[in-house]
């Protein structure tokens, strides 16, 4: 399981126009499941995502976490981040999951992370043709792969 994080003052996902979800201060996450990939892997993911200390102290440090600065989460589908590219120029997906594999995770990953964060937590819808918008701030972007711990 991939995630990326952005560290954004703004994030919004539009679906045919419309805006879905929208958060300001906070993290835009896009989450890549490939086919080995359980509830730990999730586990471990919400885990990080929760305590990164990325946001600025007092003495301009990033020393803060989402919880201490009161920051939001939009948390978006994204299979193409397991695109294997080694070979050829047309990416390759044969990792990413399945959405009947896929779909359950990513549900385990919102509800999951709404339970443990207290702050706003948002999503994309799955398997939409979304429209994402953010201003990165920093820009801070900041990949974590639960297999490579």
């Amino acid at each position: 399981m991939r995630i990326i994080i952005q560290r954004v003052s703004e994030a919004s996902v539009k679906i045919d126009g419309e805006i879905k979800s929208a958060i300001e201060k906070g993290f835009l996450v896009l989450l890549g499941i490939e086919t080995e990939d359980t509830t730990h892997d999730a586990d471990y993911l919400i885990q990080k995502l929760i305590n990164l200390r990325v946001f600025s102290d007092a003495d301009g440090k990033m020393n803060l976490s989402l919880s201490d600065v009161n920051g939001e989460v939009l948390i978006v589908s994204q299979f193409t981040l397991h695109a294997a590219t080694k070979k050829g120029n047309r990416p390759s997906y044969i990792k990413a999951a399945r959405p009947e594999q896929a779909i359950p995770l990513y549900t385990y990953f919102l509800d999951k992370t709404k339970a443990q964060f207290k702050g706003k937590v948002l999503s994309g819808e799955f398997g939409a043709d979304m429209k994402v918008a953010l201003i990165n701030d920093g820009p801070v972007t900041i990949f974590i792969d639960s297999k490579e711990v």
